[in-house]
């Protein structure tokens, strides 16, 4: 699982690790001066002083606009793709083959709707609401992850999502636990802790299936022959097509580029498809002693791009789905913001008594 996975780079426990040495660095910053003036006239060599002492800009500093925008576009897409994440495996939450898994997807569903209000919440301390984000979302004018524009043909690809998908995901999040505004980081250290858990159960359903029958372990290996790529395309397009990247690392929204983190997701898998003994679909992986680290082929960012344009396998079917259900919901939210009035005037009317 996600161990040691970085020889000589991470702390001692890998991945999970860094998230609890970033949660100890939040609690030590919070609890130490910046050792900065207070913003006073300068208030952009302020906010670089903050952010270049690796101290956190939070909700009532001043920032740039384009910080704040940038936090804006990224979060929000990450608070939308944890909610469209939750249809591929919730579509098998009543086909799973028992009880015990039927609750533990469940579970993990549920999770993923948690990871999107704590995102949402984090974004709307940057002055967006709630509201306005899931009418961007849902008028096409945002983003979510390309990765949920493919379809779960069978139970494996509930293995494989927890396996390659969570786990290129914990990659890529574990480095924001770091992120230099406040309230992103700190939600991040919750996500991660609990995507360690989706990825591990994504792994027990692999290494079941390939340690079972023929026929399971012939899904299994078709499921990871189908997730692979698109799991390397979650880290988005190379560094010198990438749009966002160097400005978010010089923000220190990020820490690591996209093609960093891909190779580091390439190289954790290498040891953990061998112990569940499947095979990953690429002729061209192979260690390359010179750089400690393994050559493999790139994802195809042509079909990255076609998908993140709304030409995926899904797209519509997820955008209908999550219309339909924001509509449907519509009662819901209504009626719990009527309670909660209601609930205003009568706190209001006791202390007034």
């Amino acid at each position: 699982m996600y161990g040691n996975d970085f020889p000589g780079e991470d702390p001692p426990g890998g991945l999970l690790g860094e998230v609890e040495a970033a949660e100890a660095a939040l609690r030590a910053a919070a609890a130490r001066d910046r050792g900065a003036a207070e913003p006073g006239g300068d208030l952009a060599a302020y906010f670089a002083e903050v952010v270049d002492a690796d101290q956190k800009i939070e909700p009532r500093d001043w920032m740039p606009e384009a910080y704040r925008r940038t936090l804006i576009r990224q979060i929000a897409q990450h608070a939308h793709s944890e909610i469209i994440g939750m249809q591929p495996e919730g579509n098998w939450i009543s086909r799973a083959p028992s009880l015990k898994r039927k609750a533990i997807l469940l579970a993990k569903v549920q999770d993923e709707a948690g990871h999107g209000l704590y995102l949402y919440a984090a974004a709307e301390t940057l002055g967006v609401s709630r509201d306005e984000l899931v009418d961007l979302l849902l008028s096409g004018r945002q983003k979510y992850s390309s990765i949920f524009n493919y379809p779960t043909l069978s139970w494996a690809d509930v293995g494989a999502i927890g396996w390659l998908v969570d786990g290129a995901a914990i990659v890529n999040q574990v480095p924001l636990c770091r992120c230099s505004y406040g309230p992103y980081a700190r939600a991040m250290i919750r996500v991660c802790k609990e995507e360690s858990f989706h990825q591990r159960q994504g792994y027990e359903i692999l290494h079941t299936l390939a340690h079972g029958t023929p026929a399971q372990k012939a899904m299994a290996q078709d499921s990871v022959d189908r997730w692979w790529y698109p799991s390397l395309a979650m880290f988005g397009p190379p560094d010198g097509d990438s749009t966002h990247s160097a400005q978010s690392m010089a923000w220190k929204i990020k820490r690591f580029s996209n093609d960093e983190l891909r190779q580091r997701f390439v190289d954790m898998c290498v040891g953990q498809a061998e112990a569940l003994g499947l095979r990953i679909p690429d002729p061209e992986l192979r260690w390359n002693d010179e750089r400690q680290a393994y050559d493999f082929t790139e994802p195809d960012y042509d079909e990255l791009m076609r998908v993140i344009k709304g030409n995926g396998p899904c797209n519509r079917q997820r955008m209908e789905h999550r219309r339909r259900a924001h509509s449907e919901g519509a009662w819901v939210r209504e009626a719990a913001a009527a309670y909660a009035a209601k609930r205003a005037v009568k706190e209001k009317e006791k202390v007034a008594a």
